[in-house]
């Protein structure tokens, strides 16, 4: 069967990422990755695949008030992005492509980008693009999951599925977010887009849902994960759902569910 786009995120499944998926696994990390820019007393900060902005908004609610944030993406929801930010002056929303920047050579203190470039069908590209808008000794920070087997829910839901579809499974969280995870290649990479100073720190966390139903409905409806269901079978998105919510109880049970995930955070300065 045919692959999906992966990087499209669109129509309702912008809303249930929104809802369902950013407080179950993304706000830690937007957490982490601001942690970072304010110890790099970054003024000038570039955001890439922004998404639904929940980078953005922990950017915003740390930084003074006379730094500037420029948030982008490709993908429409950058458009839920923007609705759901307060106004705020110094943010900037502007759609445009992280592999072709439309930035001057050294704009900016910082680029950041929360679980985007295992996206980007170029890294090397996108990495260049970095490296060209940072100020000299300006600092990429990113970050990327780790192998699915390291998380627990996306793992439970993948699994799950795989019995739904024994003959096609459907393997976009494997596949893509969960797909660049190798700190060696990421590295060679980045030396190969210009950058030399690097660090890379594993960062745990826990996920943690209300019930079994939220992480089943986050991965199956809030991300091209549906379309691969449904190209399978079109009636069965409420029926592959329940049995990844099955699969979530069985193994973490109805209540005090938590599952480990792990990402590794990545600092390169130019």
């Amino acid at each position: 069967m045919a692959v999906t786009d992966d990087r499209t995120f669109a129509g309702s499944i912008a809303e249930i990422y929104d809802r369902y998926l950013v407080p179950l696994i993304f706000d830690s990390y937007a957490l982490d990755l601001t942690s970072r820019l304010v110890e790099a007393n970054a003024l000038d900060v570039l955001e890439t695949a922004a998404g639904t902005g929940v980078l953005t908004r922990a950017i915003a609610s740390r930084l003074p008030a006379d730094a500037r944030i420029v948030a982008t993406d490709l993908n429409p929801m950058l458009d839920r992005a923007r609705a759901r930010q307060s106004q705020d002056g110094r943010i900037e929303w502007k759609q445009a492509d992280a592999l072709a920047l439309p930035f001057e050579n050294q704009s900016f203190d910082v680029v950041a980008c929360q679980f985007g470039v295992m996206f980007f069908p170029e890294k090397v590209q996108g990495y260049r693009e970095a490296w060209r808008v940072l100020k000299p000794g300006g600092r990429f920070h990113f970050n990327v999951w780790d192998r699915i087997s390291e998380n627990e829910f996306a793992d439970t839901v993948t699994e799950a599925l795989a019995a739904v579809f024994p003959h096609d499974p459907p393997r976009f969280l494997a596949r893509t977010p969960h797909g660049y995870h190798d700190v060696e290649c990421i590295r060679a990479e980045l030396n190969a887009a210009g950058f030399s100073d690097l660090s890379v720190d594993a960062v745990d966390h826990r996920s943690k849902a209300s019930s079994p139903h939220d992480p089943a409905i986050a991965y199956s409806q809030g991300t091209p994960l549906r379309r691969e269901i449904e190209a399978r079978d079109a009636s069965s998105l409420r029926d592959a759902t329940e049995k990844a919510a099955e699969a979530l109880a069985s193994r973490f049970g109805r209540r005090h569910r938590e599952g480990r995930i792990r990402a590794f955070v990545i600092t390169a300065i130019r």
